[in-house]
């Protein structure tokens, strides 16, 4: 497949929505491998979301949020389920969207440019596999519309992927 994102320069974010979630399922659908379609996910939202500076995941094993795939600097490779925006989504089972990182307690900075991030948790079949993470460099970023579309394309990823071959989870 070839991917050429200056097709989608002149959309509005409806359209860019839309095309979003129609590309990345042309993506997801063909693919069994999970990690693949784990780093397509990370790199599609790199690309379609604007003014993001990481886009990622990290995954539960040993009880722990363990680095995955992702696009943007490097970042912490462990987060206790605890710590954290991502811990705190984990643990909450829910979307967490903070408009200001510097306000959150315990925020844990792995790019000093964040600030702001949404978490949505990975939760499938009645288990929890960790959490989607993504972070800006402006402050208020992050938008119901935005943790909408992104719930969507996770539910393609649940769709297209048998999160169980990750080896990883939690029975919630």
């Amino acid at each position: 497949m070839e991917f050429n994102i200056e097709m989608y320069e002149n959309l509005n974010q409806t359209e860019k929505h839309n095309i979003f979630l129609k590309e990345l399922e042309i993506y997801l659908k063909d693919e069994t491998d999970i990690l693949a379609n784990f780093s397509n996910l990370a790199a599609f939202i790199s690309v379609f979301f604007e003014n993001l500076n990481w886009s990622g995941f990290y995954l539960y094993k040993e009880n722990e949020l363990v680095l995955g795939p992702f696009c943007g600097f490097p970042a912490t490779t462990r987060i206790a389920v605890n710590k954290g925006v991502c811990g705190a989504a984990f643990t909450k089972q829910e979307a967490i969207v903070v408009a200001s990182v510097c306000d959150f307690p315990g925020h844990i900075a792995c790019d000093i440019r964040s600030k702001s991030e949404v978490v949505i948790p990975l939760i499938n079949k009645g288990k929890i596999y960790g959490v989607l993470d993504i972070d800006s460099s402006i402050h208020s970023r992050f938008t119901d519309k935005d943790v909408e579309i992104l719930e969507k394309a996770l539910e393609l990823l649940y769709r297209y992927s048998d999160l169980d071959k990750l080896l990883v989870g939690k029975k919630i």
